[in-house]
């Protein structure tokens, strides 16, 4: 796998507590993403993966569709140069 790109996503609405997290570690995971989602303070969701740009453009349209747990009201993306130290994906 070229782990050339980190996806960075902030999801906001009602996405803790609902199996959001669960959820997009299934979709990152058949996408053949490493990284991580995380329960923020503030009641947002902190995705972080890496993988193929085009695997990572992929999981952002599964984050903004229809069919995530809960609610989704907004996601803020951001693509950089992968950094490494995934190893998986997991839930925090």
């Amino acid at each position: 796998m070229s782990a050339d790109t980190r996806l960075t996503a902030l999801v906001s609405g009602r996405v803790q507590g609902v199996g959001f997290r669960w959820w997009t570690r299934c979709r990152a995971l058949e996408l053949g993403l490493v990284g991580q989602a995380a329960n923020l303070p503030d009641g947002r969701v902190r995705v972080s993966a890496e993988g193929p740009r085009a695997s990572c453009e992929q999981l952002m349209e599964l984050l903004r569709g229809p069919d995530t747990p809960g609610s989704v009201d907004d996601v803020q993306a951001r693509y950089d140069a992968a950094e490494g130290g995934f190893t998986g994906f997991v839930e925090r």
